[in-house]
């Protein structure tokens, strides 16, 4: 295979003395993913290894890719995400992807790290109780959106109000206020889940303006965008790079 010395040296880093079983069967498709995922996608923007490795995982969850996740799981905890992180990366997924579509990442997770000696469950990260989620949450969602929520609650149907409490308290007062991961790291995780999930570009849409008011800017969503781009595909990219586009139309 002739694959370039850069997406070898990267691939290194995550997956040091890796036998591709895929390589012996596909060398040609190997050839082709390895050099654009491992060379020339890397080659574009600034975000470090432990980031996209994180926005990766998310995005793997977002999409169903289990077989993926747990490979690039393992590259993840090799680069420095921490058990704590990658647990809080997957639970960040849950409200979005419902708990039958996280339910088996959840059981790899755990196998991957009691195969690396990890001691399970983790320490807690929950700061919350059922009196504070409520408070607590749409204080997080407000961090985030802005009067917006407030626009939110008035707007809605009597018969539909309790989705916004449900929103502020289980969304965002259950997972939003854990501890593991900032808040600005999990705006651009649910930008990642949801971009991978498809058919969400409304909530796309508002989580672009989200991650802008935490301060990751059109370049990061970007460059996220590119970095996810060899593991979800061009449909579900270009369909996020316009709803970019159309949220941050004078930038």
């Amino acid at each position: 295979m002739n694959i370039t010395e850069t997406a070898l040296k990267n691939h290194e880093e995550l997956f040091p003395n890796h036998q591709s079983v895929v390589g012996l069967t596909d060398p040609e498709l190997i050839e082709v993913f390895d050099n654009f995922a491992f060379d020339d996608v890397l080659a574009y923007g600034n975000m470090d290894i432990r980031t996209r490795l994180m926005m990766i995982l998310g995005s793997t969850i977002g999409c169903q890719a289990l077989t993926e996740y747990k490979v690039m799981l393992g590259g993840a905890l090799n680069v420095g995400v921490t058990p704590v992180e990658a647990k809080e990366i997957l639970y960040q997924s849950v409200p979005y992807v419902g708990i039958a579509k996280a339910l088996d990442f959840i059981h790899a997770t755990n196998e991957v790290l009691k195969g690396r000696g990890i001691e399970l469950p983790l320490e807690g990260q929950s700061t919350t109780t059922r009196e504070t989620r409520f408070e607590k949450g749409l204080e997080a969602q407000k961090a985030i959106f802005g009067e917006r929520i407030d626009q939110m609650y008035k707007d809605s149907p009597e018969n539909q109000l309790h989705i916004q409490k449900f929103l502020s308290a289980n969304c965002f007062g259950d997972y939003y206020t854990r501890k593991g991961l900032d808040l600005k790291t999990r705006e651009l995780l649910t930008f990642c889940i949801l971009i991978s999930l498809g058919g969400c570009e409304p909530q796309v849409k508002g989580h672009v303006q989200g991650n802008i008011n935490m301060g990751n800017d059109k370049q990061v969503l970007l460059s996220v965008v590119t970095q996810l781009l060899p593991y979800i595909g061009y449909p579900r990219s270009l369909n996020a790079i316009r709803c970019i586009n159309e949220v941050t139309t004078n930038e």
